[in-house]
């Protein structure tokens, strides 16, 4: 497959229809000037149509493996996230203070348009993990973002965001995982998501999972739901990797036209229950905005 972004009309979108240009003027953003969105849409494109969307077929033909837990991922594809990550597409309009690069989001959406558009199987993985980031930049605590923020923004992990379970469909607020609290203060979570984009893969060291889980004696639907960290590999002291955490990926679930994305089930507490971290009990409203963003980004 070939692709070819409509740079010009891109270009041209911003500027007029999105006002960009009369932002720019007005110097909302800094120095950004239009010659350097043009920069950006420009090397967007060269990314997109060079690396990214010759993985349609390799990832059509080969998919995404399972065996003994293990998910592989098609020939290429750990390269080209490689290229996408040193590339800093990554972190286009994550915070300065945490390596971003602070650029509005208006300049991003045609570059996420591009990712999709070259590739969806690829991109699925790096934009649900661009959603995680921005929801744990707004809901994280300082202890956490110390801890995993910084390499969810440059992309040295990916995230996942799980919500759907095999009983509820889309009726997220009937979830039934359960959240246990530890005597060190962390939390032992036990159940099922299914769905899991990138669930589980081998583009990255470590894999960052966003769950919703219920705490005893939480009310019924999504005034009772609860998020909560669940990294693939606990962290020791130092922020090395650790020892793994009890969760895995039962199966990868194929779907039509991406088989190359790691769909997958996933299961928490086969070993009496995954440490996960506490970012935000009974809100509603945060865990609407958390299923929105992720909506709206591949949407």
């Amino acid at each position: 497959m070939t692709y070819q972004a409509p740079l010009a009309d891109m270009a041209f979108a911003l500027k007029y229809g999105a006002s960009l240009g009369p932002m720019l003027e007005e110097g909302l953003f800094g120095d950004l000037g239009m010659d350097d969105v043009e920069a950006v849409l420009s090397e967007a494109g060269r990314m997109a149509g060079e690396i990214i969307a010759p993985l349609n077929r390799v990832g059509d033909r080969y998919g995404a493996t399972f065996k003994d837990g293990v998910v592989t991922t098609a020939p290429g594809w750990k390269e080209a996230y490689l290229a996408w990550r040193n590339g800093g597409w990554n972190s286009v309009v994550a915070p300065v203070e945490w390596g971003g690069q602070g650029l509005p989001q208006v300049l991003n959406a045609p570059c996420i348009e591009m990712w999709n558009s070259a590739c969806m199987a690829f991109a699925l993985g790096p934009l649900v993990g661009m959603s995680a980031v921005d929801a744990f930049g707004i809901h994280g605590s300082e202890d956490l973002k110390r801890a995993y923020f910084g390499k969810l923004v440059s992309g040295e992990w990916i995230a996942t965001m799980q919500l759907t379970e095999p009983h509820a469909g889309s009726d997220v607020g009937a979830l039934r995982t359960r959240a246990e609290r530890a005597e060190d203060g962390s939390y032992r979570i036990t159940g099922q998501k299914i769905f899991i984009t990138y669930g589980e893969h081998d583009l990255t060291d470590n894999i960052i999972h966003f769950v919703l889980a219920r705490l005893p004696g939480a009310p019924p639907g999504t005034r009772g739901m609860s998020l909560f960290l669940v990294p693939k590999f606990l962290l020791n002291g130092d922020g090395s990797l650790g020892p793994r955490n009890d969760v895995r990926a039962h199966s990868v679930e194929h779907k039509l036209g991406v088989h190359g994305s790691p769909t997958c089930t996933m299961i928490f507490g086969d070993n009496g229950g995954a440490t996960g971290f506490l970012i935000g009990q009974e809100n509603a409203g945060m865990t609407c905005m958390f299923t929105m963003m992720n909506r709206a980004r591949l949407g």
